[in-house]
């Protein structure tokens, strides 16, 4: 197998972290994407979206989307289960994930791409104003979580998941797409902390 991977965008670097807390091991095959490596033939020819990360199997066949890769190897791999154990946990997970991706993930993406210039050749046409409508849309999804995360040591629940990744992956995005959590939200701040103490936070 080989994960055609985009550096430090948000979903490869979501399928590198899903990957360094089970410990599974991967030919990585490095995709400029700030040079558009993504747009090229190769990738092209394996997911029609021209998007990353993109999983080549064994047998030729190419598998995109992030969570999807993920999904994948949680059935290879079940131990540590990072999408749940049973069918109510597995549940919350799948919920909580959504959550984080429709409500903040995107937020703060659609903020990057229409404000950032470096994506000014990306996302045509770019809409600073709708960037900066998404601002306050990511922020109160981190009130929300504020409040979520009072009882509560992780996203989904009392362990470690995949919806902890997205959201870690979304805040640490928040940089670049120019947002600034409240410091106020003393605990998401305090989960922050605990995810980024986590070997797989560097991946």
């Amino acid at each position: 197998m080989r994960l055609f991977d985009g550096g430090k965008a948000p979903n490869p670097r979501r399928v590198r972290m899903y990957l360094a807390e089970k410990g599974i091991a991967v030919e990585l095959v490095p995709v400029d994407m700030g040079a558009l490596g993504h747009k090229s033939a190769e990738i092209a020819a394996r997911n029609p979206l021209q998007r990353l990360p993109v999983l080549e199997l064994d047998d030729g066949s190419n598998l995109s989307e992030s969570i999807a890769i993920c999904r994948y190897f949680e059935e290879l791999h079940p131990d540590p289960p990072l999408f749940g154990r049973d069918a109510r946990e597995k549940a919350f997970v799948e919920m909580w994930n959504r959550r984080v991706e429709l409500g903040y993930l995107m937020s703060v993406a659609a903020a990057f791409r229409h404000i950032h210039p470096a994506m000014k050749d990306w996302e045509l046409p770019q809409l600073p104003e709708w960037g900066e409508i998404n601002k306050p849309k990511a922020i109160d999804f981190l009130r929300f979580m504020d409040v979520e995360l009072a009882d509560r040591p992780f996203v989904a629940g009392d362990m470690f998941t995949v919806a902890d990744i997205t959201m870690f992956i979304a805040f640490q995005f928040m940089k670049p797409a120019r947002i600034q959590c409240p410091p106020e939200l003393a605990n998401v701040l305090g989960w922050y902390e605990r995810i980024a103490s986590r070997p797989s936070a560097e991946a």
